[in-house]
């Protein structure tokens, strides 16, 4: 060997010593995060440890739930302020798409009330969503949280370079998703099958990347990073005992194929933290302080040989000081993919004011209040940056569901048992027109019609069609207004049917959904039917009322306030309603008609002084102005119940229909404690007058004749509240039990 060669020789061994101890001395670190659903909050524990160990990360490489967490920790924000940012989420309603009750308008808070499960029903055959939720409560938040690296686009260009991984659901590729839209590529891979739909990317339907690569460590050696850091949460194989669901079969034969590929990559993983999360599930966000806890201890273990790493590298640890925005100042608003819904409309939904400063909370209620329109199948926008502004670029793409099949169930003390089908078909004539049908089979079957013109912002059409009926037996002094009699206690059984066809015209009022204006005219047709007294069967002894038969028509109109965030057991929000109807002429009349009106208003309010704990208040009154015999506009109180007909007043301590008159007043207040999650305990107590002409004489301001102290435990199930109240009414001092099963229609 010449000396040339032993130089050029001599020279390479020292090159490679250098290199070697180059990478020794400053290792490039990747950080690797498996997708795992609920089990990936382990993560933020892993990365308090590896955070607080000094370790400087150089690119992060991760799948769903690790896409999600690690994008937010490549934007900027800490590993604290991520556990801080989780803890404050509700998953349940992020999961859901369980839009705010303020973001619906009236006739959408009733359908969210009221049905317990939708179902496709295009072309007259019954199908199933592509997936529970749209995802859009997610895209909002994920927007928010990355609105300060808005403009990035190449994801190797964030404060810490990211990529992520997707599957194209059509092919089952993987995707890698390294450039365009963060938000996007992030909401993508986290799109869980069969819980979320998928995301459309460069024209391709993209899904959970853990369908095709639930742990990329090989794109983080492309990159060439020295050493990788893995954190998994995926699933283990689990034994015959945990099988009993179709749910836990299915995640097992998924988990199949990603088991075995870990095999490989383990052993490419420099320091693999693999967090104990045996007793969770992938939709175990209930318990995410104990699974951060988990990833926390994980990682703990290797506490040592992280803050020996981090003494290699010359960097510091990873700069975090994000900060989201509580306000953005709104340019212009460019809308894209609309087809059918006009830009008015919209508008008109979206309720975004332009060159203005709002909230961040006003931005999501308005995309919200788009979203609840259910018109949309995808919400999207884009914030584009211009002087002092940003202009929002809406995307859009429009659902070609046109019909919906919708159940429910019920059971009441009035009504009894009944089922609920609903056709509810959308551009059943014009673009922005809803046909919606209830048939209700049941003891008392009944039926509701209703065709809405939504107009936005302007003034909307509807015609609404509703047959109510039921039978029972009811007091004879109710009929009749006479406690004298020697019957006013007995009993007879009471036919009561009603049917009303209505014409309106109906605005929202453009800065919020929660205030509605509705009026025009309406036609009546009620009949009350009543036997003989039943405690008396050897007498046939006829009522005033025992064939009372009209027809009426008139004017009406109401005004309607409702920012309640539940229907059933709200906690925070007001509630006002004043409603007037005129019935100005008959025909077929029964007895002698004279004009008469009906007025009635009701005010409430609900508030939570602190957690699981809230108070209800409310106040209502009622009166006709003017004379009638007709008993069926009477007003009826007792019972229990929120969708009854006309002027029946449910009122504890009293059983349906105990006591009437033409006008009343009455008052409630109930405390509710939240027990457990959807388990309610409530305490409450009610007062009322009610009779003839209470305002005219003055015994409006009487004490109340009637009162009840009641006791109630609510459980919000798959088909609505499970509600069972026992009253007392110190006045009869008799005690009543009120069930209620299902959304009430």
């Amino acid at each position: 060997m010449n000396f040339c060669k032993v130089k050029y020789l001599f020279f390479l061994l020292i090159l490679v010593h250098i290199s070697v101890f180059g990478q020794e001395e400053n290792p490039k670190i990747g950080l690797v995060l498996s997708g795992g659903g609920a089990k990936g909050l382990a993560h933020i524990g892993a990365l308090k440890v590896i955070e607080d160990s000094g370790i400087h990360i150089d690119y992060i490489g991760g799948t769903s739930m690790g896409a999600i967490i690690g994008s937010l920790y490549a934007s900027g924000y800490s590993a604290d302020q991520l556990d801080s940012i989780f803890r404050q989420t509700n998953f349940r309603t992020l999961i859901q798409d369980d839009l705010p009750r303020r973001a619906k308008n009236p006739y959408k808070k009733e359908g969210s009330d009221r049905y317990v499960v939708t179902l496709p029903f295009d072309d007259f055959k019954l199908k199933f969503p592509s997936g529970l939720s749209k995802g859009q409560n997610i895209y909002n938040l994920l927007a928010q949280l990355m609105y300060p690296v808005k403009e990035i686009e190449d994801f190797s260009e964030l404060p810490i370079p990211f990529f992520c991984i997707g599957a194209d659901i059509e092919t089952g590729e993987r995707m890698l998703l390294e450039k365009g839209s963060l938000v996007q590529a992030v909401a993508a891979s986290s799109a869980i099958p069969s819980v979320f739909k998928p995301v459309l990317i460069d024209d391709k339907m993209v899904s959970d990347g853990g369908i095709a690569d639930n742990y990329p460590i090989e794109e983080l050696q492309k990159r060439g990073m020295d050493y990788i850091i893995g954190v998994d949460v995926q699933d283990s194989l689990v034994d015959r005992s945990k099988l009993t669901s179709v749910f836990e079969i299915m995640t097992q034969v998924s988990n199949f194929r990603t088991i075995e590929a870990m095999k490989d990559k383990r052993g490419k993983t420099d320091l693999y933290i693999k967090p104990d999360i045996s007793e969770f599930t992938i939709l175990s966000f209930d318990k995410g302080d104990e699974i951060v806890k988990s990833g926390e201890d994980a990682a703990l273990k290797f506490k040592e040989k992280l803050s020996a790493l981090a003494a290699k590298q010359n960097k510091k640890g990873n700069i975090k000081n994000l900060k989201t925005p509580d306000s953005i100042a709104i340019g212009d608003i460019h809308i894209t993919g609309n087809e059918i819904y006009k830009r008015n409309f919209i508008r008109g939904k979206l309720k975004i004011p332009t060159h203005e400063k709002i909230s961040y909370n006003r931005l999501n209620d308005g995309l919200n209040n788009l979203s609840a329109t259910g018109d949309f199948e995808r919400i999207q926008y884009e914030l584009s940056p211009r002087e002092d502004e940003n202009d929002l670029k809406l995307i859009l793409k429009e659902t070609n569901n046109r019909t919906n099949l919708r159940f429910g169930l019920h059971y009441d003390g009035l009504y009894k048992s009944a089922a609920l089908v609903n056709f509810t078909h959308k551009r059943f004539i014009f673009d922005n027109d809803i046909l919606s049908v209830d048939l209700i089979p049941g003891e008392n079957s009944r039926y509701k019609l209703n065709y809405f013109i939504d107009k936005g912002v302007h003034w909307s059409i509807g015609v609404r069609s509703a047959l109510n009926q039921f039978d029972r037996n009811v007091r004879y002094r109710v009929l009749v207004n006479d406690n004298e009699s020697n019957f006013s206690k007995s009993k007879l059984p009471l036919d009561y049917l009603d049917l009303t066809n209505q014409f309106y015209i109906e605005t929202f009022f453009i800065n919020f959904n929660a205030l509605s204006f509705r009026a025009g005219l309406e036609h009546k047709y009620t009949k009350i039917k009543s036997g003989a007294i039943a405690e008396m069967l050897e007498e046939d002894i006829e009522t005033p009322v025992d064939k009372e038969r009209t027809h009426t028509f008139g004017p009406y109109a109401y005004l309607e306030y409702d920012s309640y965030d539940h229907g059933y057991f709200p906690s925070k929000g007001l509630y006002f309603r004043g409603d007037i109807h005129a019935y100005l002429f008959d025909a077929q009349s029964t007895f002698n008609f004279n004009r008469f009106s009906v007025l009635k208003g009701k005010i409430g309010g609900a508030t939570s002084p602190f957690s699981k704990f809230s108070v209800r208040l409310d106040a209502e009154l009622g009166l006709h102005i003017g004379n009638t015999d007709m008993k069926a506009q009477d007003f009826f109180l007792g019972g229990y119940g929120n969708d009854y007909v006309n002027n029946i007043v449910p009122f504890f301590g009293y059983s349906f229909l105990a006591e009437s008159g033409n006008s009343y007043i009455k008052s409630s207040i109930e405390a509710d404690y939240e027990i457990y999650n959807k388990n309610h305990v409530v305490l409450g107590y009610n007062i009322a007058n009610v009779g003839e002409d209470l305002y005219k004489n003055g015994k409006i301001f009487n004490l109340p004749d009637y009162s009840a102290f009641y006791a109630g435990y609510g459980l919000e199930t798959l088909l609505g509240p499970l509600e069972v109240y026992y009253s007392f009414s110190p006045e009869i001092t008799q005690s009543r039990w009120f069930v209620s099963l299902g959304f009430w229609f």
